[in-house]
């Protein structure tokens, strides 16, 4: 099986929660090509949707005993894994890769908790995953191996973009930046749509106009080789209507200093929930 990235997809997995993330990311994998039969899922409190599913496509849903599979990922809520971590412990082999997408928990959280384990990935996906239109950071512990690194590539690929970054403290600021950012972005829609009610606007037509505005500047900036600094000069004719409102956000005091201390400020929150 080859995953969107090039690599091949893991040759068995177990998903250890399946919740909006855990349940999202697994239908991305399934479409990927994932083998069904040699996926299992443990979920505490399955919905009806995941039963149909696990049926239907021949997964094994909470299983009396889990083998060990090549993949083990982790995502169950990040509070409840001190109590789940002797039956994850379980789930690893030799040669089991353990994915986490556990928010704050590091790598050694992890070994810790789990002394079976030796690989491990941490990543930190984002909503548009649920998609295939994800943004997810991963870093890698020394004992992962390149042809473990492509199968856990293969498997975050079928969610979107994947970057590996160099360090495990930059997963503080992929937190930060991609995995609390469309959070963001859909309040700079709120706040959109609030605008054009101010300036005049039924409250439905500016909430609609805000939405396709958003989703059709995405798209183009997606579809588009340049960056977004250049999209934005190419829409912005010199006093002109968008360059007026222009000088308001780009003031010293507006929306990039705002954006840094946003950031930041969900970066240091990375960091107390990791302590």
């Amino acid at each position: 099986m080859v995953g969107s990235a090039g690599g091949a997809l893991p040759a068995s997995l177990t998903l250890v929660g399946a919740g909006k993330m855990g349940g999202a990311m697994l239908e991305s994998w399934l479409a990927a090509g994932l083998d069904p039969h040699r996926t299992t899922v443990v979920e505490a409190h399955p919905t009806e949707a995941l039963r149909v599913l696990c049926t239907a496509r021949g997964l094994a849903l909470n299983p009396a005993t889990v083998a060990p599979a090549a993949i083990l990922v982790v995502a169950i809520k990040p509070q409840g894994f001190p109590d789940a971590a002797p039956d994850l412990d379980r789930m690893v082999g030799p040669d089991t890769v353990v994915l986490s997408i556990l928010a704050g928990k590091t790598v050694a959280d992890l070994a810790g908790r789990l002394p079976s384990a030796r690989a491990i990935v941490r990543a930190m996906p984002n909503l548009p995953a649920s998609i295939g239109r994800g943004a997810t950071g991963a870093f890698a512990n020394a004992a992962v191996t390149p042809e473990r690194r492509d199968a856990v590539a293969a498997l975050l690929s079928a969610n979107g973009l994947v970057e590996w970054v160099g360090s495990e403290a930059e997963i503080d600021a992929v937190t930060a930046l991609s995995g609390s950012g469309p959070a963001y972005v859909f309040l700079m829609v709120e706040a959109m749509a609030e605008a054009g009610i101010a300036a005049g606007l039924d409250p439905q037509v500016a909430a609609r106009l805000a939405r396709a505005t958003v989703c059709g500047a995405g798209a183009l900036l997606d579809a588009s080789d340049l960056p977004a600094s250049e999209l934005r000069r190419n829409v912005t004719s010199p006093g002109g209507t968008t360059a007026a409102a222009l000088d308001v956000l780009m003031r010293a005091d507006a929306l990039s200093p705002l954006m840094r201390e946003a950031v930041a400020a969900a970066k240091r929150r990375a960091g107390e929930l990791a302590g």
